[in-house]
Formats: C-alpha cells, sequence, structure tokens
C-alpha cells in the first residue's frame, strides 16, 4: 500500500501517487505506410523525488522476445533487447519567484511560498485540477516539453516544444495519458512522427514494485 513521504514537499502531493517504481508491459501498434509496425514490450518506470519541488523520472523499455523480429531461433541471450528510454522532471506549472533556485545554480534568495497544502490549493485552475510541465530527454536527440494538468488520479499531457538535433528521426508533437486504475498505472502515448498525423502509437499497464 502506498503510503505519504513525511518529508514529501506540499506542491508535490498532487502527484504524490505517482512516486515509486513500476513494472509491467505494452504494445505498440504504429501504421507507417501501409505497413503497421506493432510489438510488445516490458517495461520499468520511476518516480522519486529529493527533496526539491519536482519529480525525478525515467523509463526504460524493451522488446520481449517473442516479439523480437530481429532475434533468431539460436538467441539465447541472457538480456532482452533494448528498445526506449527518457529521463526528465515533472512538477507543478507556476511562475518561479525569488525564493526558486536558479537560474543555472543560483539559489533563492527569499523564503519558500509553497510550503503548505493550502498554498498550494490557490495553484489549482478554473477546472479545479493543476496546470503542470514536463520535460523529457530521449538518447536519440529528442528533447519534449510537455504542458498538461493533473485531476486526481489523471494527468493529460500534450507537447508545448519538440527539440531535435540534427540527427534526430522525425518527431513532430505527441500527447500523452496516465491515470491510476485499481492501483495499476496505465497510459497512452500519441506521437506525430515520420512524415505523419498525431496518431496512437503505444499504451501498456505497470504494477507498483514494493
Amino acid at each position: 500500500m502506498f503510503e505519504l513521504d513525511v518529508d514529501l514537499p506540499a506542491e508535490l502531493v498532487p502527484l504524490s501517487w505517482l512516486i515509486g517504481v513500476w513494472e509491467g508491459s505494452g504494445v505498440v501498434a504504429y501504421k507507417v505506410g501501409d505497413e503497421v509496425r506493432e510489438h510488445e514490450f516490458g517495461q520499468r518506470v520511476a518516480f522519486s523525488h529529493d527533496g526539491t519541488p519536482h519529480l525525478q523520472y525515467s523509463c526504460t523499455a524493451w522488446l520481449l522476445p517473442e516479439t523480437d523480429a530481429a532475434a533468431s531461433d539460436d538467441d539465447v541471450a541472457p538480456h532482452p533487447r533494448h528498445l526506449f528510454s527518457e529521463i526528465g522532471y515533472w512538477r507543478l506549472s507556476r511562475p518561479l519567484v525569488d525564493a526558486d533556485d536558479g537560474p543555472a545554480m543560483l539559489p533563492g534568495t527569499a523564503a519558500p511560498i509553497f510550503r503548505t497544502a493550502d498554498a498550494v490549493e490557490t495553484l489549482r485552475n478554473g477546472r479545479g485540477a493543476f496546470d503542470i510541465e514536463v520535460m523529457l530527454v530521449q538518447p536519440g536527440g529528442v528533447s519534449e516539453l510537455y504542458l498538461g494538468e493533473i485531476n486526481g488520479p489523471r494527468i493529460d499531457l500534450a507537447t508545448d516544444a519538440v527539440l531535435r538535433s540534427g540527427t534526430a528521426k522525425d518527431y513532430a508533437a505527441a500527447t500523452r495519458l496516465y491515470g491510476l486504475v485499481d492501483d495499476h498505472l496505465l497510459w497512452a502515448w500519441d506521437i506525430a512522427a515520420l512524415g505523419q498525423d498525431l496518431r496512437t502509437h503505444a499504451s501498456g499497464r505497470l504494477g507498483r514494485v514494493e
């Protein structure tokens, strides 16, 4: 059973149900031209915090052996084939003020404002949810800034900006949906990539690892 960390910054309480390590599986089914590229994968996601008002995030996914087309019948490798990874930060969206650290390594110069639940409640938007910002980086040269909101056990995100290196594959936009359902983390990811409009890409179901 999930227990709230007593040292958790007040700003992270709306995101607290994400904290921990999650493992499970999912499926990719993405149409490219007339071909549907489909496979199953395993996944491990971790959310943690270091006492500052943001969550640290990491994700690793691997092809399940029965769906790895590159594997031969004689393949007896001890580890499954790596498929995807990303790291990033999640936080409530609000203007940073003198109390916040930065830019770069400059320390804050005032007392923190959002130290209590009542103060954090003032950040709710007109729909009663909290606006959030999520910054993600993938090793293939793609960085994403997502804007969205968290409303109880549901998170909706859409890219506000996508930065690609000159060597990255075409990737233009994305949306992500997360939900806590029956103590499982369910998610879905739509992408606009390889010259195509936004369309269904991947989804998964993860259980918390104690």
